[in-house]
């Protein structure tokens, strides 16, 4: 199963692949869309939006997971990356892909055990996890922690609904 992990941003919007296989995670690729500080925000909104489809379609995942928005002390700053991150939910959606969102502290509990994980360790542990000769562009190394985060949550949810079916009556 292949997961498509976004980080949002009006300026940067990183994206990582991580394929599911059994226990096992596998890095696919991770990338981050940049737009020009220059356009109009409906213009770097398109980038977005038509960057992600083409990842869509060239890598085919399975799932789309996005982290949450954080409540950011600049309420520009904040309706921008509401943008960002609704140009990411309507790409999945159109390509008929299950959308998950997580929150920060659950994408750091998640990869690194502890949810108020510092920037440095979540990307430590991302490159760890992934096998990665370097760590990835910082956007990028988010969105894989958000891929991440899918696939254990993910794998989690099955095992329980499989743990909870009603046995038969003898």
């Amino acid at each position: 199963m292949i997961i498509l992990g976004i980080d949002p941003g009006s300026r940067i919007t990183g994206y990582g692949l991580v394929e599911q296989r059994g226990n096992r995670l596998l890095h696919i690729d991770n990338g981050a869309i940049t737009t020009r500080r220059g356009d109009d925000l409906a213009l770097r909104l398109k980038t977005i939006h038509d960057e992600l489809c083409r990842v869509i379609e060239r890598y085919a995942p399975v799932a789309l997971a996005v982290e949450q928005i954080f409540v950011a002390k600049n309420a520009l700053s904040a309706l921008k990356l509401g943008h960002a991150r609704g140009v990411a939910l309507l790409a999945g959606v159109n390509a008929g892909l299950p959308i998950a969102e997580y929150t920060a502290l659950q994408v750091k509990g998640a990869v690194v055990g502890y949810g108020r994980a510092s920037k440095d360790q979540v990307q430590q542990m991302v490159r760890t996890l992934m096998k990665l000769p370097e760590i990835a562009q910082e956007d990028a190394s988010d969105a894989l922690a958000v891929a991440i985060c899918h696939a254990h949550s993910h794998g989690l949810s099955q095992r329980l609904q499989s743990a909870v079916r009603p046995r038969p009556h003898p």
